[in-house]
């Protein structure tokens, strides 16, 4: 964001804003509620603005969503889990480097609104703040379009990552398909690792999952861990069917 007027920061905002919710394919109203929602306390500072004009109270609101949002999308897609896991899994889609990572998918930081020192010291790129401004978004949308299209663009920015298990933890296979298993009394799991190819710079690796000694599903991933995982989940689809 260029550093000229009050005036001409705005009007640069707004453009870019709009660009941005063409590309998500998402509608908006009330553009001075998104405004809000990217103003950051040292541009609201810089220019003697009222200091409830800055995204504190939206993002106060947005992370209220966000956890209703994503508590929706977990309590549906497994039902089987018990309340404790579901609450380990939202925790980590809605703690901030999750958050930093939705945000950088859309390059959202690039909207905020900074005062001059803020963006002389990287604040952009300050995961706090990118968070932040994530989730006065949220916030923003919620207020001017709904529910619906919260949901609409979480579909698009977070849930993915959650179906692709690219954020560390947030489903821990091991320990579900642990915890199925130690409920049916089917004894004990291992793993064991079968095979490991590929160049040193882009590794495979295949890991099984054994009940009792005896395989029962396979899984591969660039570290042990990930295919670990993947057998892990494999094995609990499987055996949660029968």
């Amino acid at each position: 964001m260029s550093k000229y007027t009050k005036e001409q920061m705005i009007d640069e905002f707004r453009n870019h804003f709009d660009s941005k919710m063409k590309e998500l394919d998402l509608p908006f109203g009330n553009v001075e509620l998104y405004q809000q929602a990217f103003s950051h306390s040292s541009f609201i500072n810089d220019f003697n603005m009222d200091r409830l004009e800055h995204n504190e109270r939206l993002e106060f609101l947005g992370d209220a969503v966000l956890e209703l949002t994503v508590s929706r999308y977990l309590f549906d897609k497994y039902p089987e889990l018990p309340e404790g896991n579901l609450t380990k899994m939202r925790a980590t889609i809605v703690c901030e480097p999750s958050l930093v990572i939705f945000a950088n998918k859309i390059q959202l930081n690039q909207l905020i609104l900074l005062g001059k020192g803020e963006e002389k010291t990287g604040g952009r790129t300050r995961p706090s703040l990118v968070s932040d401004a994530f989730e006065a978004f949220v916030g923003a949308l919620y207020l001017d379009q709904g529910l619906d299209k919260v949901w609409k663009f979480a579909q698009q920015v977070i849930f993915p990552y959650v179906e692709d298990n690219e954020l560390q933890g947030v489903v821990d296979f091991k320990t579900q398909f642990q915890e199925f298993i130690h409920q049916q009394n089917k004894g004990d799991v291992t793993y064991r690792l079968i095979k490991e190819e590929g160049p040193a710079h882009h590794r495979l690796f295949t890991s099984e999952v054994l009940l009792e000694g005896k395989a029962v599903a396979k899984g591969q991933g660039k570290t042990k861990k990930e295919s670990e995982q993947k057998a892990a989940e494999s094995a609990f689809n499987h055996l949660k069917e029968i």
